[in-house]
């Protein structure tokens, strides 16, 4: 839930604080990259949130999601601290832990596909007007294929690509790639 939906994002916070969680997760990353995560997951009944709304019977439950995230200085090794709650609607009753692993899981498909595209492939700054669409599909057609050769780097390979196209001729592409 982001700022496109300032009322109902108001809501939800407004009944999380008012009301206690009918669940709750933790999760707690190890320390990677000088940075440690620990993720506390809510999950609430969002009845009185969206009591006389459209969202009333929509959305059965909502979810709050505090991170708290410890990131190590390089100049002294000293620990800065940082915390960001996130809320979540669901269109189904979900228990705290598969409402964790679910939102980890969509933003895997964030980093691994939505960002490659608006900044690897310029999705974003396209300035196709007509049917683009097709070249959405096109974009996404070359992600799978150089994913599916087992591209890990996708601006690398493009590069790669573009200095050499023979490169893309010695790609195969089968639907039984797993």
């Amino acid at each position: 839930m982001k700022e496109n939906q300032p009322s109902l994002l108001k809501s939800l916070r407004d009944a999380a604080e008012a009301n206690a969680p009918l669940e709750r997760s933790q999760t707690k990353d190890p320390v990677r990259r000088n940075r440690a995560e620990t993720r506390l997951v809510e999950v609430f009944d969002a009845g009185p949130a969206v009591a006389d709304t459209p969202w009333q019977g929509l959305i059965p439950r909502f979810i709050r999601v505090t991170r708290t995230t410890f990131l190590r200085r390089a100049r002294d090794g000293l620990w800065d601290q940082r915390q960001e709650v996130s809320f979540h609607a669901a269109s189904a009753p979900i228990s705290a832990k598969k409402a964790a692993q679910a939102i980890r899981s969509h933003w895997a498909i964030e980093n691994r596909s939505h960002y490659v595209r608006d900044v690897t492939m310029l999705e974003d700054a396209s300035r196709i007007r007509v049917n683009p669409g097709v070249f959405a599909r096109i974009r996404s057609f070359a992600l799978n294929i150089m994913r599916a050769n087992g591209e890990k780097n996708i601006a690398d390979a493009l590069w790669r690509n573009a200095l050499n196209p023979q490169n893309i001729l010695n790609y195969r592409y089968s639907s039984n790639q797993g």
